[in-house]
C-alpha cells in the first residue's frame, strides 16, 4: 500500500486560500472564496459543468482569473507562472510521455527542476517502490495497465514534493474493479501527515472516501461546504439533498400535512422504521444484494426505504412507522 512516509511536504502550515476568485466564460461564471489548511484535502464534487475543473485550472496557473486572489500561506500565486507554484497535478487521462519509460516519467520534473543525478535516483527509486511500479520501472505507458498508469501519474505528480496536490477526477478512466482498489491507497497516501490536495469529482462516495471536507459546486458557485459526514447528514437545501442521492424529500406542503413547518425537510433514512405502524404498499421492490430497496406508497406519500429484509413483494403492505423528530429541515423547496 502506498503510504506517506517518503515524502517531504515543502513549506508546512501554508493554507490555500481563493478569495473573490472570479472567471467568465460564455454562458458560465465561476465566483467562489474558500480556503483549506495545511494537510488537509478538499473534493471538489458536483455535475458537469459546475466548474469544479476550472478551479483547478485555475489554482495550477493553466487559466488566469478575471479577479481574485489565490495564495498559499505568504505566496500570492497569481504573481508565479505555473512552474514556480510548487503544485503537482494528476490529470484524468495521466497525461504520460509515451516515448518515456516509467523511470524517466517520474523523474522528468526532477530534471527539469536541475536536481543531482543521485538525488533523482533515489527519489525515483523510492517512488517505485512505494507505488509497487519497481518491476515496471524500464515499461513504457502503452505496456501498461490503466491501474499501472494511474500509480505512474500520481508518483510523477508526488515526486518534486509539492505543497499542493491537484487531483482531476484521478480514478475517473479506471473500471470499478480498479478504482475500489486503488481509492484505499489514495486514501492513505493523502490522510495522516500527507500533502493539501484538491480532489475533483463527480462521486459521492469517493469524495467522501478520500476528503476532509467537502465543496459542492453547483452552476459556478459554492452550494455548501463541510465535512463528509455533515455535508451527507445536513444537506443546506434540497438541490444538494438531491444531488446526493436523498430520496425522501417533502415539500413545504407534505410536511405541514404532516406536522412539521411549513418548509422542505429531509427525511433521512433513520427517520423510517420497518416492523410497525401504518400500512404502506409496496410500489417497486429493488433487489441490492444484501438489501432490499422499497418504492412505497405511505398515506399519500412516495417513499424510498432499505431493508435487509426482502420479504415483500409489489402490491403487498409493508408496516412502517415515521419518527418525524428526524426530519432535517431544509431551504429552498
Amino acid at each position: 500500500m502506498v503510504t506517506a512516509e517518503f515524502y517531504r511536504w515543502g513549506n508546512l502550515g501554508v493554507v490555500l486560500a481563493l478569495q473573490a476568485l472570479r472567471k467568465t466564460y460564455p454562458g458560465f461564471s465561476l465566483e467562489l472564496s474558500l480556503s483549506l489548511p495545511q494537510g488537509q484535502t478538499l473534493a471538489l464534487l458536483g455535475p458537469s459543468g459546475s466548474g469544479k475543473s476550472t478551479v483547478l485550472r485555475l489554482i495550477a496557473g493553466l487559466e488566469t482569473p478575471d479577479s481574485g486572489s489565490i495564495r498559499m500561506g505568504e505566496r500570492d500565486l497569481l504573481a508565479l507562472p505555473p512552474e514556480k507554484r510548487r503544485v503537482g497535478m494528476l490529470f484524468q487521462d495521466f497525461a504520460l510521455f509515451p516515448h518515456l519509460d516509467v523511470y524517466e516519467n517520474i523523474a522528468f520534473g526532477l530534471r527539469e527542476a536541475g536536481w543531482p543525478a543521485e538525488a533523482i535516483r533515489r527519489r525515483v527509486g523510492l517512488l517505485l517502490e512505494q507505488t509497487h511500479l519497481t518491476p515496471h520501472a524500464r515499461k513504457r505507458p502503452h505496456l501498461l495497465s490503466g491501474g499501472e498508469r494511474q500509480r505512474v501519474a500520481l508518483a510523477r505528480a508526488m515526486a518534486p514534493g509539492p505543497d499542493l496536490l491537484l487531483l482531476d477526477e484521478p480514478l475517473g478512466a479506471l473500471d470499478r474493479r480498479l478504482r475500489e482498489a486503488l481509492i484505499l491507497e489514495l486514501r492513505a497516501l493523502l490522510a495522516g501527515g500527507g500533502p493539501t490536495a484538491v480532489v475533483v469529482t463527480h462521486d459521492q462516495q469517493e469524495a467522501f472516501l478520500l476528503a476532509d471536507q467537502v465543496a459542492v459546486m453547483r452552476e459556478g458557485r459554492l452550494a455548501q461546504v463541510g465535512s463528509p459526514e455533515a455535508l451527507y447528514h445536513r444537506p443546506a437545501d434540497a438541490w444538494v439533498a438531491r444531488f446526493l442521492g436523498h430520496r425522501n424529500l417533502l415539500t413545504p406542503e407534505q410536511a405541514e400535512r404532516l406536522g412539521l413547518p411549513p418548509r422542505a425537510h429531509l427525511l433521512p433514512s433513520a427517520a423510517l422504521g420497518v416492523g410497525e405502524g401504518a400500512g404502506a404498499r409496496v410500489l417497486e421492490r429493488l433487489f441490492l444484494g444484501e438489501r432490499t430497496g422499497y418504492w412505497l406508497d405511505w398515506q399519500g406519500l412516495r417513499l424510498y426505504h432499505e431493508t435487509p429484509d426482502g420479504r415483500w413483494r409489489e402490491g403487498e403492505t409493508l408496516p412502517l412507522s415515521l419518527d418525524l423528530g428526524r426530519a432535517v429541515p431544509l431551504e429552498g423547496a
